[in-house]
């Protein structure tokens, strides 16, 4: 046979190579060896590093920018989580009326899949299209800050369906085209005919409450997303 290592041919009945001394019982052949430290790592901390992606070469000016920003999302958050459902300040809010166009597209987008989700389909509409905004910074730009402040976006969106939900059964809650859920016919409210339909109605204010807390952690999580980005490419900014 020949030496794995060092490729001196020698007898089978060798314990260990003549010239280089390996000792045959103990070689471990290359594809089975241990893989090295950076391909052991976990795979949280893989996504870990993926999720704090930050160039090597960061601009003072992008991040001047991007420093203002978080300071305003920072303050505007307050107000977001300060105040209550039942006040609706997220629904009286600038956001609300970025949200609703892709709202009242959801709506159109799911005409096809049946009342219920016809219905369901302004919800979804304005969750699904900060998310599409979010994989494309993430994946495709490989822009984790605009990442961060699109999970900001949609954890927006998910606190302004909240006041809507909430108000399945008293219906008092103002309309597009000025009518309340209490005046309008049935089916134009949308989250009371989905929780009707569903058998859900008892549990509007519960599933309102989940929104509305769903929507506030993923606020203040794109919030500590984007303060460590910044504080990494600070970092970068003070080598340079």
């Amino acid at each position: 046979m020949n030496c794995p290592k060092c490729n001196l041919e020698q007898s089978d009945r060798n314990l260990e190579c003549a010239r280089c001394g390996l000792i045959f019982s103990k070689y471990i052949p290359r594809e089975h060896r241990k893989a090295p430290e950076a391909e052991k790592r976990s795979l949280a901390s893989r996504v870990v590093d993926y999720l704090l992606f930050t160039k090597d070469e960061v601009s003072t000016v992008y991040f001047g920018g991007r420093a203002i920003l978080f300071v305003f999302l920072l303050i505007w958050s307050m107000k977001f989580l300060h105040y209550s459902i039942e006040s609706n300040y997220v629904g009286r809010s600038f956001m609300h009326l970025v949200n609703l166009p892709f709202h009242e597209a959801g709506h159109v987008v799911f005409l096809w899949a049946g009342s219920v989700m016809h219905s369901l389909g302004g919800t979804l509409g304005q969750i699904i299209m900060p998310l599409v905004c979010l994989l494309v910074f993430l994946i495709k730009s490989r822009d984790t800050f605009g990442a961060s402040v699109a999970l900001w976006w949609t954890g927006e969106s998910i606190l302004d369906i909240a006041p809507y939900i909430n108000d399945a059964r008293s219906l008092s809650l103002q309309l597009l085209g000025g009518n309340t859920g209490a005046t309008a016919p049935y089916g134009f409210h949308d989250w009371n005919f989905i929780l009707t339909e569903l058998g859900l109605l008892r549990h509007d204010h519960l599933i309102a409450d989940i929104a509305g807390g769903t929507g506030k952690c993923l606020i203040v999580l794109s919030l500590i997303w984007s303060l460590i980005l910044l504080t990494r490419q600070y970092k970068e900014i003070k080598k340079g």
